[in-house]
């Protein structure tokens, strides 16, 4: 290298106080303001099973609301709380938007798949184009159809029926 080359890299390059260099032209940094994505309402329906979930978000401070009770209250069980927050963690948008659920209909493990639904599809409502990739491919956004299997006639439910006796 020649002399001017050496001075021109001294020059982008400063060393902080530990010696490592770092350029004055930075990455957004995270105080930058949020992203399009996170500052709309959004609002749609999941379904689980027999349980029906409809799912209003707004953004806001991370609060959940389900038939006027909070999360922890309406789910004991972590895992259903855990169910019912996979989308926002899949996104990274924890704590971002407040949730408004009005659910019924199924179990709590149902009530759970379905404001999961709700709250994948809400999302995806608001921004397409950043969020479908992440949730399609995290199987966000497809309903569980499986349901319970009716009860046959002569069987004691849907597949069990009476000890087999050959004599």
């Amino acid at each position: 290298m020649t002399e001017n080359a050496t001075a021109e890299v001294e020059e982008t390059f400063v060393a902080d106080e530990q010696g490592v260099a770092y350029t004055s032209e930075s990455e957004a940094s995270a105080d930058a303001p949020l992203k399009p994505a996170t500052i709309a309402p959004g609002a749609a329906t999941g379904r689980r099973k027999e349980a029906v979930a409809r799912v209003r978000i707004v953004p806001g401070t991370g609060v959940w609301t389900i038939n006027g009770r909070e999360l922890n209250d309406y789910f004991p069980n972590a895992l259903h709380r855990q169910i019912a927050n996979e989308p926002f963690a899949t996104l990274q948008l924890e704590g971002r938007f407040d949730v408004i659920a009005r659910i019924h209909g199924g179990g709590s493990a149902g009530q759970a798949g379905a404001l999961r639904l709700g709250v994948a599809r809400s999302l995806n409502a608001i921004d397409v184009e950043a969020n479908r990739p992440e949730l399609k491919k995290a199987g966000l956004l497809t309903r569980d159809a499986r349901v319970v299997e009716r009860k046959k006639a002569g069987l004691k439910k849907a597949r069990k029926a009476s000890q087999f006796s050959k004599r």
